[in-house]
C-alpha cells in the first residue's frame, strides 16, 4: 500500500488548487479521479473561455446556510491573487459586464495553469482510477481504488456536485460525508433555466432566440438585472440562471421586460407627438414585435393610441413591467451549472475546510453548501477553499 501526506479526491478547480497549495508546503501529494481528463468542468465553462473569477468578490455573492462561512477563505486568497497568478503565466483576459474575466483564448489555459501548478509543486495527479472506498483506522485513511489502495494523513473530498452528469458527477461526496456522520444538506440544481407548463409553451415556444434585458425579481424579493432569453423549451438567460437560485417550485417570478424605462411615460409621449399610431408600433420601439404578439391581444395592440382607455394603458404597462409567470420547473441538473445545498458547513472549519467531527478528513468545493452567483464566483471560492484547506492539510 502506498503512503502519502494527503490524498485528494476530485481534480476540478478545487482539487487542483488545493494539491498545488499542499504541495508547495512539501506535503506529499496524490490528486485522484476517475476522469480522463482534469478539470472538465473548467473547460466547457463561459463558452469554452472559463469566466475563471471576477474583479469584485464578496460574501454576498455567495449563498450558504451559514453565510459567515465564505469571508475567511475570501479574505486569504481574494480574486486578485488568482488574477497575478494567471497573469505569472502569461495567460491573456478580458473583462465583461459586471467585473467578469474570461479568457482570451480557450479555457485550456487555465487547466494548463493548474496543472503545471502541480507539477512544480510535486503533487502527482492520477486519473482514470475509480475510488472504491474510503476508511479510517485510528490516525489512518486507506482509500480502495480501481489502481491499487493507498493510505495518508489526509483526505481531501473535492469531487464536485450533482451538476452536468454528462462530466461524470457522482453523489460520491455526499455519500463520504454521511459515512462519517456529517450533516448533507438537501441538494438541487442551480443557475439552470426554467421550463414552461404545457399551456405556456404552445403560447411562448415561437418566440426561441429572442434575448431582451430584464430585470426578474424571485418571491423572496430578490432582484437581478441581466438579460433574458427566451428558449423553446422555457426561458433562459443570465437573469434566469441566476434568479433560479432563489427559485421554489411553485413560485412566480416578476419579470420587468423594460427595466431602464418607464413605459407610462413613453406612452404619454408617444401619444402627443403620434395619436393615431397602433399600440403596436409604439411598443415596437422598445421590445421585439413576436415578444408582444404574444404577451398582448391582437385586438388591444391593433388600436391607436389615443384609443387607449387609461385602464388599459395601466394594464399594459403592468404587463410589461410586472409581467409574473408560473415556470413549471427548472431542467433539472442536466443543464445545470452549480449544486445548491451539500455538506453542511456547520461541520467544517472555515479556516481549514477540515471536518469538526474527523480529523483529517476535509471537504471543499461544490460538494459543500456554498454556491457562488453567476459571474466567476463559483471558482473565485474554489481557488480560496483550495488554497486555504491546502495550507492546512
Amino acid at each position: 500500500m502506498q503512503k502519502y501526506d494527503v490524498i485528494i479526491i476530485g481534480a476540478g478547480a478545487a482539487g487542483l488548487m488545493c494539491a498545488a497549495s499542499a504541495g508547495y508546503r512539501g506535503r506529499n501529494v496524490l490528486l485522484l479521479d476517475h476522469a480522463k481528463q482534469a478539470g472538465k468542468k473548467i473547460l466547457i465553462s463561459g463558452g469554452g473561455r472559463c469566466n475563471f473569477t471576477n474583479r469584485k468578490v464578496e460574501p454576498n455573492n455567495f449563498l450558504c446556510a451559514n453565510p459567515h462561512f465564505v469571508k475567511s477563505a475570501l479574505a486569504r486568497y481574494p480574486s486578485q491573487q488568482f488574477i497575478e497568478l494567471v497573469e505569472r503565466h502569461g495567460v491573456e483576459y478580458h473583462e465583461r459586464d459586471h467585473g467578469q474575466l474570461f479568457c482570451n483564448d480557450s479555457a485550456k489555459d487555465i487547466v494548463k495553469i493548474l496543472m503545471t501548478e502541480c507539477d512544480w509543486a510535486g503533487a502527482k495527479v492520477q486519473l482514470r482510477t475509480e475510488i472504491l472506498a474510503v476508511t479510517k483506522k485510528d490516525d489512518t485513511f486507506e482509500v480502495s481504488t480501481s489502481n491499487g489502495d493507498f493510505s495518508c494523513e489526509s483526505v481531501v473530498i473535492a469531487t464536485g456536485g450533482l451538476s452536468m452528469p454528462k462530466l461524470g458527477a457522482t453523489p460520491f461526496g455526499y455519500r463520504v460525508a454521511e459515512q462519517f456522520g456529517l450533516t448533507v444538506l438537501p441538494t438541487r440544481a442551480g443557475l439552470v433555466p426554467f421550463t414552461w407548463h404545457s399551456d405556456a409553451k404552445q403560447k411562448f415556444e415561437q418566440l426561441s432566440g429572442i434575448a431582451v434585458p430584464s430585470t426578474i425579481t424571485a418571491q423572496d424579493g430578490t432582484q437581478f438585472s441581466e438579460a433574458l432569453l427566451f428558449t423553446h423549451r422555457g426561458l433562459s438567460g443570465p437573469a434566469i440562471l441566476q434568479i433560479s437560485n432563489y427559485w421554489q417550485p411553485g413560485e412566480a417570478i416578476d419579470i420587468n421586460l423594460l427595466p431602464n424605462q418607464d413605459l407610462a411615460e413613453l406612452l404619454e409621449k408617444q401619444l402627443q407627438q403620434t395619436p393615431k399610431q397602433s399600440l403596436k408600433n409604439a411598443l415596437a420601439q422598445w421590445l421585439p414585435k413576436r415578444l408582444l404578439e404574444a404577451l398582448f391581444d391582437e385586438t388591444l395592440l391593433a388600436k391607436s393610441l389615443n384609443q387607449l382607455i387609461h385602464a388599459e394603458r395601466e394594464q399594459i404597462c403592468q404587463q410589461v413591467h410586472h409581467w409574473t409567470i408560473l415556470m413549471n420547473n427548472t431542467e433539472g441538473y442536466r443543464t445545470a451549472e452549480v449544486t445548491l445545498g451539500g455538506v453542511d458547513t456547520d461541520e467544517l472549519s472555515s479556516k481549514t475546510f477540515e471536518s469538526k467531527k474527523i480529523p483529517g478528513l476535509y471537504f471543499i468545493g461544490e460538494v459543500i453548501d456554498v454556491t457562488g452567483h453567476l459571474g466567476g464566483f463559483n471558482f473565485s471560492f474554489a481557488w480560496s477553499a483550495g488554497v486555504a484547506c491546502g495550507q492546512a492539510c
